[in-house]
């Protein structure tokens, strides 16, 4: 009688906690997360001769990862049923809230389906999910056929390796950095970096603005970075040469590899962001563009008449320009801005006459919460953004600041956004609050 007391109680326990993990992890298991984006294309095709892969001529270093961009994310319930992913970049964390996270069935294949959007970028992930394991796709809209294979696998948190080979040296510090191959134009760079033991932390400053919160690992004489936040794919990997200097290859996403080579140097410098891009004085500031319901904002709209103004030059596929915008909602929100009025002039991949430039305007307004009207002004090509701003020398970074006084005399223009990543960001935040201070006194 005991024995059988005990063997129904065993089987109540067992039944109860099997009920309560269906019921309240209906999904995905919670937990960390080793995700991964294929960069690489590895089709299985004949080449008998050995050809060398025509975007893998003159490159620097021999790519031990294939190409292969990790980042760690983690599933975080938020109700029984409910919850949301939490992607780790260095010391950002990037939250994909739960209506962005879409499941269904596929009842052609018989597997389970989830979507996970980040509505700013116009980009998304679907896949399908089996026990402890996604795979899918990483999609980005407005670019003709864009698919990453991606893959992620619950209970891994390491990032590239879980290896600790001694490192060769500690890169810790700021280092001038030249990216591109033999038959490119060179463009300088900036690479801060910070090494404890295996782990290594940075980013990368360029006169267009930086590459994000990067991390990965130093493993004897060969170190990688990588970032993915659902528009930076970014993926660095080198090697620590006998003389001191790194010697390596970039990649972003799918579409553009290139090297870099870098030495230490703590006094190199960029050129000034105000440098880039000045006035034409013989034509005034001056423009009006749609916005998302197709209503026509001007410059000389009564609102902003004898008013102090940023205008922001941008684009929604922007990872750049929204954390500016992040940075100016913030100001706004903390400072007593007096009148100051900003207008956002959004350059768009589908160009002005394609619906859809409008559609991602909307989503951006409505994701971001921007205070400020976002105007259609044009597509991304900066040829044709020079041609709807024909004041301006020319575009040179999306985004581009401009401080316009109360007669819509511009004061400054500043050029790219280095952010909270980077050692300048501070420096920059000084300098906005400095101009804004003299258009609106």
């Amino acid at each position: 009688m005991l024995s059988r007391i005990v063997l129904l109680l065993v089987t109540a326990s067992l039944l109860t906690t099997c009920t309560f993990v269906q019921d309240r992890y209906p999904t995905l298991p919670p937990g960390p997360y080793r995700a991964f984006l294929e960069l690489e294309f590895n089709p299985i095709v004949p080449n008998p001769k050995g050809a060398p892969i025509p975007e893998k001529i003159n490159l620097e270093f021999d790519e031990v990862t294939n190409g292969v961009l990790p980042f760690k994310m983690d599933v975080v319930y938020v109700t029984d049923t409910t919850f949301r992913i939490d992607m780790h970049n260095g010391e950002e964390v990037t939250i994909i809230p739960p209506e962005n996270i879409q499941f269904g069935r596929d009842r052609v294949q018989g597997r389970d389906t989830i979507r996970i959007d980040f509505p700013v970028y116009d980009t998304y992930i679907s896949a399908y999910f089996e026990e402890k394991v996604i795979e899918g796709v990483f999609v980005v809209n407005y670019r003709d056929n864009y698919r990453i294979p991606f893959k992620a696998f619950h209970g891994q948190d390491h990032r590239f390796t879980v290896l600790r080979k001694e490192p060769k040296a500690d890169i810790s510090g700021k280092w001038a950095v030249m990216f591109g191959k033999e038959d490119e134009e060179p463009f300088p760079g900036i690479a801060e970096f910070k090494q404890d033991g295996n782990h290594l932390s940075g980013t990368f400053l360029t006169e267009t603005g930086d590459y994000r919160f990067l991390e990965g690992t130093v493993q004897a004489n060969k170190i990688y970075l990588s970032v993915f936040d659902g528009s930076h794919a970014f993926l660095f990997e080198a090697l620590i040469k006998d003389d001191g200097t790194l010697s390596g290859t970039f990649h972003s996403g799918r579409h553009y590899i290139t090297n870099w080579t870098a030495k230490r140097d703590p006094d190199f410098a960029l050129k000034s962001p105000d440098e880039f891009t000045v006035m034409n004085e013989d034509i005034p500031l001056s423009f009006s563009f749609p916005d998302a319901n197709g209503t026509m904002v001007s410059l000389e709209d009564a609102k902003y008449e004898g008013k102090p103004k940023l205008i922001k030059i941008m684009g929604t596929w922007c990872p750049n320009c929204r954390e500016e915008a992040e940075f100016l909602k913030d100001y706004l929100a903390n400072n007593d801005a007096k009148d100051l009025e900003v207008i956002a002039l959004a350059f768009e991949q589908y160009g002005v006459e394609d619906e859809r430039s409008k559609a991602v305007i909307r989503r951006y307004e409505e994701n971001m919460n921007v205070p400020w009207p976002v105007l259609l002004a044009g597509p991304s090509d900066k040829e044709a953004a020079l041609k709807a701003l024909p004041m301006l020398n020319k575009i040179f970074s999306y985004p581009t600041l401009l401080f316009v006084d109360r007669n819509n005399k511009v004061k400054r223009v500043y050029t790219g956004f280095n952010g909270k990543a980077t050692s300048k960001f501070a420096e920059f935040e000084r300098s906005f609050k400095a101009s804004v201070a003299e258009l609106i006194e």
